[in-house]
């Protein structure tokens, strides 16, 4: 890394309260620019960073991190966080292999709180930690950094909901960077917000209402009158800012949040008070770089770009761009054919069929939990509704699939993209439980497409000829190169190879490509070997087992979790059939995979062609 005049000297949070305050939009300049390099290169979440960088600043000016708790709500944004806890020297590794995590990790740092790749969860977390906090008798903070589209999921209003109850030393900070959840109603609704955001203003008001409440007899209640005739008189000047002090918070804002004066004002406040605090500050996601304040989310998550263009290195097909345009085919010849996401028109490949069809198109916000139940009301009212989510997000909403989904037997159709190993993003993001957990559920039928073809045939499949909830999982990025003599069958599985081998390899979806290829390397060294290809995983056909059930040795490749997957389900139906020969299972057994390539994670699991071939050979040789 490149030295710079304050951010290289950064060696942990207290070092930002040691440069004049005057200099601190030097430190955001630098800052800015250090993102805009590192993520060039490595590929990352880069508009969302680039809103915060003041508040970042702000942030660890005033509070004492790690003993008070920031707690960032999707930890994509943490990326200023990780510079200025001293891990500038090592922030050209974000997000490769052994290098630093794209998000909050606290296995990686005593200043990242908690685990935060999913939205929605950091008022409670904070919330949790303020009670800790009170209980234990400390006087540390809880500091909980939320966007608003994480106020999209219900699980924040659960929270406001209970932590607005009690006096605690919680603060939300509001990160409003589009939505406007609050607007600011003529000048002097903004003139409040300044003067409420000084230190003064809280340390004044947290000595009259001490000195209320201390009066015999009436002074709490007199106290909780005075609140609410405040909040009265507020509703002349803010509209649903109010809902936050109907809650139990007091509410601070709209304030600039790129304004670092103002924002150290407005945190220096809040920490004089003795009550949960909802802070609102508006930001320009994006900020500091054109390209990415012109287009925020294309610049989201984002891979390798030139930054003097803004164009991206990566171009070409993929499964969620294939899925986008069969979709708008699908609508184009049904009516009935919906098309749902959870924030993410973008991301599934959404988005053209968003702009053609937009009477049909339904971004319900980051609530998958919501959107499943929302499908099953659109199938009861007799359309044909398919929810585009990652793997790593349909889990949020298991609940609904098993009580409102395939319980009553409705046609819902589950677009399930990043199946498998996702590139960057690590634990939380990874699409390795869904077969888990749809395994256990009743009534629900999935398929694993290998290619675009094969995937354009499962969606038929499961708009027009199965019964109920069908989910097809498809991988990140493009189909795989097979072997030219390989002719999908579209069944329900096939086989591949020699299909007298005594050895047989099962396994499905992106392992498939692998797979085919041992056939080869091993036919090389005279080792026969066939390939059973399962595309429908859920339920397996009978007869797919009885496919390979004349081999000695059966290998199973699983891109999934072991525990529960298809790999298991496969050795039970062979063992109840009183299967005789060896059966391997290779799967990812019972932990949490780290961040880096999936190129790099399938060869480190030994699901890349040369391993698998390696494998196979000392497995054979043995006998």
């Amino acid at each position: 890394m490149e030295e710079t005049q304050y951010l290289d000297k950064i060696k942990k949070p207290s070092d930002v309260k040691k440069i004049p305050q005057n200099d601190l939009p030097l430190l955001a300049e630098e800052i800015r620019h250090t993102l805009i390099d590192t993520v060039s290169e490595t590929g990352g979440h880069l508009a969302s960073n680039l809103g915060v960088v003041e508040l970042t600043i702000a942030l660890h000016r005033v509070f004492n991190s790690p003993h008070d708790k920031i707690v960032w709500d999707v930890g994509h944004q943490v990326y200023v966080h990780k510079l200025l806890t001293g891990r500038y020297d090592r922030f050209s590794t974000l997000r490769q292999n052994g290098g630093l995590s794209g998000f909050s990790c606290p296995s990686e740092s005593e200043h990242d709180t908690f685990y935060s790749g999913h939205s929605s969860t950091s008022v409670s977390a904070a919330y949790g930690i303020a009670q800790a906090n009170k209980i234990k008798g400390n006087k540390n903070y809880a500091i909980a950094v939320i966007g608003d589209g994480a106020f999209t999921g219900g699980m924040v209003y659960e929270a406001l909901n209970n932590a607005g109850r009690e006096r605690s030393r919680l603060i939300v900070i509001l990160n409003d960077n589009d939505m406007s959840i609050s607007k600011n109603v003529g000048s002097l609704a903004s003139h409040l917000a300044v003067i409420k955001a000084r230190p003064s203003y809280f340390r004044m008001k947290a000595r009259t209402e001490q000195a209320i409440n201390k009066i015999p007899l009436i002074g709490v209640k007199l106290s909780n009158a005075i609140f609410r005739l405040k909040t009265g008189l507020k509703k002349l000047f803010y509209k649903s800012s109010t809902m936050f002090e109907d809650l139990g918070f007091r509410y601070m804002g709209p304030i600039d949040g790129h304004n670092i004066d103002v924002l150290i004002d407005a945190l220096e406040g809040a920490k004089s008070a003795n009550y949960p605090i909802l802070l609102h500050i508006k930001t320009t996601k994006g900020k500091g770089y054109n390209f990415a304040e012109l287009e925020p989310s294309v610049f989201h998550g984002i891979s390798k770009f030139d930054i003097d263009t803004g164009e991206f290195h990566s171009s070409g097909t993929s499964f969620s761009s294939e899925f986008g345009d069969l979709m708008c085919r699908f609508a184009a010849n049904d009516k009935r054919v919906c098309g749902v996401t959870a924030a993410m028109s973008l991301g599934t490949g959404l988005h053209h069929f968003e702009s053609q069809f937009p009477d049909r198109f339904f971004d319900v916000g980051i609530a998958e939990e919501h959107a499943v139940t929302f499908c099953s009301g659109l199938a009861k009212g007799g359309m044909l509704p398919v929810f585009a989510v990652y793997s790593a997000f349909l889990q949020r909403s298991y609940d609904q699939l098993v009580h409102d989904a395939a319980l009553q037997k409705l046609k819902i159709v589950l677009a399930i993209d990043r199946a498998g190993f996702v590139t960057g993003d690590g634990e939380t993001h990874h699409g390795l439980l869904d077969v888990p957990f749809l395994n256990t559920i009743p009534d629900i039928t999935v398929f694993s497409p290998t290619t675009y073809s094969e995937m354009k045939n499962d969606f038929i499949r499961a708009l027009y000829h199965e019964p109920a909830v069908v989910a097809v999982r498809m991988f990140k990025g493009s189909e795989p190169t097979l072997p030219e003599d390989y002719e999908p069958s579209f069944a329900d599985y096939e086989i591949y190879g020699d299909p007298n081998a005594d050895t047989a390899i099962v396994t499905y979806g992106r392992l498939f490509a692998a797979a085919a290829e041992v056939v080869g390397l091993l036919k090389e060294k005279a080792i026969p070997v066939r390939v059973l290809k399962l595309n429908k995983i859920k339920p397996i056909s009978p007869e797919a087992v009885s496919a390979v059930f004349d081999c000695s040795h059966i290998v199973f490749y699983e891109e999934g979790e072991m525990s529960g997957g298809v790999g298991e389900i496969f050795n039970m139906m062979l063992t109840n059939a009183d299967y005789t020969g060896k059966y391997i299972l290779n799967a990812v057994n019972d932990k949490f995979v780290h961040h880096a390539t999936a190129e790099l994670l399938l060869e480190e699991f030994g699901f890349d062609a040369a391993s698998m071939a390696d494998f196979i050979a000392e497995v054979t040789s043995h006998e």
